[in-house]
């Protein structure tokens, strides 16, 4: 099958790489233009594309798909389907409508839960205990397409945003792969999504990660698995933001204001929160390296009654 795929971050790899390996011919690789990236500002290329130098693929790289010169570069290729998984922007009616067996779009979600740009990082922030992998239909929606194909992906108590990311990114190769081939055998019935249940996750921002002390223990600690490693959950000590990467429910009533430390020490910092406490065990201080508890009290003193926040 002649291909074009479209995807820009790290979740796209994992399927680019097995459709390329699967004996269909990837005639076109699409991605994000290179963007000033880090304190040097210099010139930074998406992983996809540093995907598709190595594998020696076609590259375009259009600041936006509705640029007209790109969409004919694409029309003269002519592929039979194009994929996209992670490419960062909507599609028009004019590229959806090139390929004769259309374009989908591997979403890291059960849709129609999790619309939307982050759906791995508030599916695990909102709680849930499973999420998973669609194959859709694009259509002019954000994620509003017909789904082809769909795997439930257990969401286990210690994922944090960057396991499961890479979890659902090797179920999502292994989905594509099975989608495409019962697309040439005309196997695949799509169903309409109830648009009814949709939910939304929004791009994220930094602010997304500020802890409220008042919110419950495991709304804290989801928080914190969520937002690992980007934008990070944070709070303020002593003026400074304070990044916490890991930690531990604590199941009592302390009785404290929230926020307020009541144990420090090599096992980590228990602050109470508004249901239960929390036992922080990885941090990272404004201006310093990301770093255990143990590490960090080395040369910061933190007494029972400090108040986070």
């Amino acid at each position: 099958m002649r291909v074009i795929f479209m995807g820009t971050p790290f979740f796209a790899l994992p399927i680019l790489r097995a459709i390329h390996r699967n004996n269909h011919e990837v005639i076109g690789v699409v991605t994000q233009p290179d963007r000033p990236r880090g304190r040097g500002r210099k010139l930074g290329i998406s992983p996809v594309k540093e995907l598709a130098m190595g594998l020696r693929l076609p590259i375009m790289q259009p600041e936006t798909p509705k640029d007209q010169v790109f969409i004919a570069e694409v029309r003269r290729k002519s592929p039979e389907l194009i994929v996209v998984a992670a490419y960062g922007q909507i599609l028009t009616r004019d590229l959806l409508d090139i390929p004769p067996l259309g374009c989908i779009n591997v979403h890291a979600s059960l849709l129609p839960k999790y619309r939307g740009a982050s759906p791995i990082q508030w599916a695990i922030v909102n709680g849930e205990g499973r999420t998973g992998i669609t194959i859709m239909k694009m259509d002019e929606g954000m994620d509003t397409g017909e789904i082809l194909l769909a795997q439930e992906v257990e969401i286990e108590s210690d994922d944090t945003a960057q396991s499961l990311h890479d979890r659902l990114a090797q179920v999502g190769a292994g989905l594509i792969i099975k989608a495409m081939d019962q697309l040439e055998r005309g196997s695949l019935r799509p169903i309409p999504q109830d648009h009814r249940e949709a939910t939304y996750a929004p791009l994220l921002k930094k602010e997304d990660g500020l802890i409220d002390w008042n919110q419950d223990a495991r709304d804290i600690f989801n928080r914190i698995r969520g937002f690992n490693p980007w934008p990070g959950a944070f709070t303020y000590l002593k003026g400074l933001r304070l990044k916490i990467f890991s930690g531990k429910i604590i199941n009592e009533e302390i009785g404290e204001r929230p926020g307020k430390v009541v144990q420090s020490g090599s096992e980590g910092i228990k602050v109470t929160a508004g249901k239960g406490s929390l036992l922080i065990k990885e941090v990272q201080l404004e201006g310093r390296k990301r770093m255990s508890i143990r590490e960090f009290l080395i040369g910061n003193e933190i007494p029972p009654g400090t108040q986070m926040g």
